[in-house]
């Protein structure tokens, strides 16, 4: 799948990621940032985020609506494995999240957890479990994907009591032509129907690639032919932004090198139904890298939050009608990361 002949950091994060799975709102930026946290998020930097955070409050309404942050747990992965969920959801609890999205239910050296249980310990912390990220196909007849295993899948799910469940992977199962992303989407289609059933949404999480062009048909993205293919009222998307614009920055030119400008705020305003759930990570800007941007904490980087969260929020009927999850893929410091990003996040304002 990849493009290139090194390794592709993107495959990399989603091959570690179905790895994984094999396996309190309106507070200030203030207090967020002097909420107690561990010694070596202690020792961080003050500037980046923080700076950035202080610096945006403002007069306007909060950008983000209240009630509505989460985080996607695989970015807190390794204090997962490491203290179990229980730590993790009081620390999350302390820097004012609101929703948790899972990527695997083990919690490693700290020992078994049944899903009752981790239900509850969620609730107990004030949080709601939003969503899940769940393998799309294996070659192992058993494995803990939709393709494999959907009845399994939706009953944890609704176990959990989740709303939404969902797969971080790409529709590449039978290639990038037009007709392999028309497969994907009939399946799609019918673990929606699942979910709906069960009065869950079904969504797929995006990474680049998804914005690329059909290799029989260059004129096409792909992108374009999933939300075309898939029935509104069962497949739902999961934007994640820093991948989208990475998406813009690599494939805004057709493999001929013709112009095919495209601006992902665009897809959501037009239908913005189609979106519950977004992922907010950032990346500072760098044309040098293959991949345009390298990812920071949200609030270090370069992509307008601020402006995209409130062009989502102010449609008539859609405050309260999305949820936003932070994300890095591998931060410096999973704690330090998941407080300043919440921080920043509740120090937006609306202009006004």
């Amino acid at each position: 799948m990849s493009r290139f002949s090194q390794p592709d950091p993107e495959l990399t994060h989603r091959l570690s990621r179905r790895g994984m799975l094999g396996v309190a709102a309106g507070a200030t930026a203030a207090a967020l940032l002097g909420a107690a946290a561990p010694a070596t998020a202690a020792t961080g930097s003050t500037s980046g985020a923080t700076g950035t955070a202080l610096g945006a409050k403002g007069r306007g309404r909060p950008v983000l609506p209240p009630g509505r942050l989460g985080i996607q747990l695989y970015s807190l992965r390794d204090k997962v494995s490491s203290l179990g969920f229980g730590p993790v959801f009081a620390e999350l609890e302390k820097y004012g999240y609101d929703e948790v999205e899972f990527a695997g239910y083990t919690q490693g050296s700290a020992g078994p957890i049944t899903l009752a249980q981790l239900r509850r310990l969620a609730r107990n912390h004030g949080l709601n479990p939003i969503g899940s990220h769940v393998g799309y196909y294996s070659d192992d007849p058993n494995a803990y994907t939709f393709a494999q295993n959907l009845t399994k899948v939706l009953d944890d799910a609704q176990a959990l009591g989740l709303k939404h469940i969902g797969t971080a992977s790409g529709p590449f199962r039978y290639g990038s032509t037009v007709d392999a992303f028309k497969r994907a989407a009939e399946e799609f289609n019918t673990y929606g129907a699942a979910a709906k059933a069960r009065g869950m949404k079904f969504y797929q999480h995006n990474h680049s690639e998804e914005f690329s062009f059909a290799t029989d048909n260059p004129k096409v993205r792909l992108y374009d032919v999933l939300l075309e293919e898939t029935d509104p009222d069962l497949v739902h998307l999961e934007m994640d932004i820093y991948w989208a614009y990475v998406g813009q920055f690599r494939f805004s030119k057709r493999p001929d090198g013709t112009p095919a400008p495209f601006e992902p705020l665009n897809y959501v305003l037009r239908q913005p139904d189609r979106y519950p759930l977004f992922h907010v990570k950032d990346g500072e800007s760098d044309p040098s890298n293959p991949y345009g941007y390298r990812m920071t904490d949200v609030g270090d980087g370069d992509i307008d939050y601020q402006r995209f969260i409130s062009a989502v929020t102010r449609l008539r009927g859609h405050r309260m009608a999305h949820h936003w999850q932070a994300e890095h893929d591998n931060p410096a410091e999973s704690f330090t990361f998941a407080r300043r990003s919440s921080a920043h996040l509740h120090s937006l304002r609306e202009k006004c």
